[in-house]
């Protein structure tokens, strides 16, 4: 475990250290040292701002990924499962697939305003077609020979679902969630930054419009370890348990 540890933290010393010898090289405002951004980030924490920003932008990934997350399932299961679904829909999903996030979260606010619902119907309308599609081909890739074997022996609907089905479904749903957790952010932050009066989005458009940097930095860097540890605590485990059925 500790040599598991080891490699990583020393890469990201060295980040660090490259970080500190660019800056000090620069010597520019438009490039702090990691010092001046690691205290400029103690301070948001202990003024609360940051844990209030932080807080918002979590709450609103939480419903939209939770969402999109469900309901990829059901559509991508069901595309999966009947095929001539499939076929008729295949197209509207490789439009959803190639609209820029930027138009659908500016058309979400125009039809809808600029109110919570429409941010977080944009982020949904964003990640969903990801989720459809991975769903979609792992219902495909399904092991018929299990599906004839429960079949055989008397399965029920719910015993089969919940015996055969689910663990081979169940690696393509953690990956649909890493992914989209990748992805879901990143939009978060763009759609804050057009229509919201708060969130991690918000405030790095405010820093931007200061050309404070190092704040920049510092939210940034707060939201990234937050991702991570959601990838490390929950997500890691749950991709692990995802692959137990194959040992």
């Amino acid at each position: 475990m500790t040599r598991s540890l080891l490699t990583p933290l020393l890469s990201i010393l060295a980040l660090l250290a490259l970080w500190q010898a660019v800056a000090v090289t620069a010597n520019s405002a438009l490039l702090p040292p990691p010092g001046m951004v690691f205290d400029l980030l103690g301070q948001e924490i202990l003024s609360g701002r940051l844990p209030h920003h932080l807080g918002i932008t979590l709450a609103r990934l939480g419903l939209s990924f939770t969402i999109a997350l469900l309901l990829g399932t059901v559509i991508g299961i069901a595309l999966g499962r009947h095929a001539r679904v499939d076929r008729f829909f295949d197209s509207w999903l490789v439009i959803a697939l190639n609209i820029p996030a930027l138009v659908t979260i500016i058309l979400c606010y125009v039809w809808f305003g600029l109110v919570e619902a429409a941010a977080i119907t944009a982020v949904v309308l964003n990640k969903l077609p990801n989720v459809v599609v991975t769903l979609r081909e792992g219902t495909r890739h399904l092991n018929r020979d299990l599906l004839e074997m429960a079949e055989v022996f008397g399965f029920g609907r719910i015993k089969t679902l919940r015996h055969v089905i689910w663990p081979q479904l169940f690696p393509f749903v953690i990956t649909a969630a890493r992914t989209g957790l990748a992805l879901i952010w990143k939009i978060i932050l763009v759609v804050e930054l057009l229509g919201r009066s708060d969130g991690m989005g918000y405030q790095l458009h405010l820093f931007f419009q200061m050309f404070d940097v190092a704040g920049i930095l510092a939210y940034s860097m707060a939201f990234i370890l937050v991702v991570q540890i959601i990838e490390w605590v929950l997500l890691r485990p749950l991709d692990r348990q995802a692959q137990r059925w194959r040992r």
